[in-house]
Parts: C-alpha cells; sequence; structure tokens
C-alpha cells in the first residue's frame, strides 16, 4: 500500500508521470521573443544621437535634431522588433502548445 502511495506521489510531482522525461517544448513565440530581445538590444546599443558617456549621467545640453538616413532606418527597425517582441510575449502566454 505504501508503495502505490509512493508512485502516485511521483506521478503527481513529474509532468508526464515518468520520471526522466521532462522534456521542454519551445514554441515558435519563444523563438521569436529570444530573437527579437537580441536583436533589439543590439539596436538600442548602437543608437548614439551623438551622446557620449557623460551625456548619459545628465552633463550635457544636446541640440535635438531630426533622424535622417541610417539613423531613422535603425530607429524605425527598433520600433518594430519593440512591436513583435510584444506581440510574442502576449502570444506566448495566449496560445498554449
Amino acid at each position: 500500500m505504501a508503495t502505490g502511495l509512493l508512485s502516485e506521489r511521483v506521478k503527481l510531482l513529474t509532468a508526464s508521470g515518468r520520471i526522466g522525461d521532462n522534456r521542454c517544448t519551445m514554441s515558435i513565440y519563444n523563438y521569436l521573443t529570444i530573437g527579437s530581445a537580441v536583436l533589439m538590444t543590439f539596436l538600442v546599443l548602437i543608437q548614439t544621437r551623438g551622446a557620449s558617456l557623460g551625456a548619459g549621467l545628465g552633463g550635457a545640453g544636446e541640440v535635438n535634431t531630426t533622424r535622417r538616413g541610417t539613423d531613422k532606418t535603425i530607429f524605425q527597425i527598433t520600433i518594430v522588433c519593440g512591436l513583435v517582441f510584444s506581440l510574442s510575449l502576449i502570444l506566448g502566454v495566449i496560445v498554449k502548445p
């Protein structure tokens, strides 16, 4: 009787009912989230906007200008990447595999 209770408890503790069969499957949303997070981090880091390290600490008076050329393109890609990241997080929570 004690062995049956122990085996039932082990089945409850493991996801599939078998020890050693705890495989974690990633959906396409997980891959999109990871990829867009890495890309967005890279894109944010390469956007300088003419500021040095002192500007990040509040020591610079910067003149606001319009974005042109590659600055504008990188900015727009960063926005799209942020949207993809947000949507993949939301869809990853809503849609269960």
